[in-house]
């Protein structure tokens, strides 16, 4: 089965690693992610991934009341959190895709850094790909 792994993070922990995050730390947080990228790809999980830009970058579009596209920059209302990045997994079980997320929120961060839960979702059938 096919799983959407998510990680989180705000506008603010983007800013706050582009000032905290020394060059070490930065490497150590691509170094981890990277193996597990390798990992998953030799065991053949691996259907794609990508980290995200800063969410002050990402673009709303929704529709007026006559059907004319609106397009603004946010705001984000509800929540301070934002998907980050994500991997697709082609996963035998749900315990293993679990063994995968607990290994991703190992990744090292600075002492101060916010920790968020990494998320699941089994993704439904009906994929371009499939």
């Amino acid at each position: 089965m096919k799983y959407l792994v998510m990680v989180q993070a705000s506008q603010a922990d983007y800013e706050a690693m582009a000032k905290a995050w020394d060059e070490k730390a930065m490497q150590e947080m691509f170094a981890y992610m990277g193996k597990i990228n390798d990992d998953l790809a030799e065991s053949g999980e691996l259907v794609t991934g990508y980290g995200l830009v800063e969410p002050a970058q990402t673009r709303f579009v929704s529709l007026d009341t006559e059907g004319r596209p609106v397009v603004s920059d946010g705001p984000y209302s509800e929540t301070k959190e934002l998907l980050a990045g994500f991997w697709v997994l082609d996963c035998e079980t749900l315990d293993r895709v679990t063994e995968i997320a607990a290994r991703v929120a190992r990744c090292p961060q600075p002492p101060d850094a916010p920790e968020y839960p990494v998320v699941i979702r089994p993704l439904d059938g009906g994929g371009l790909n499939e």
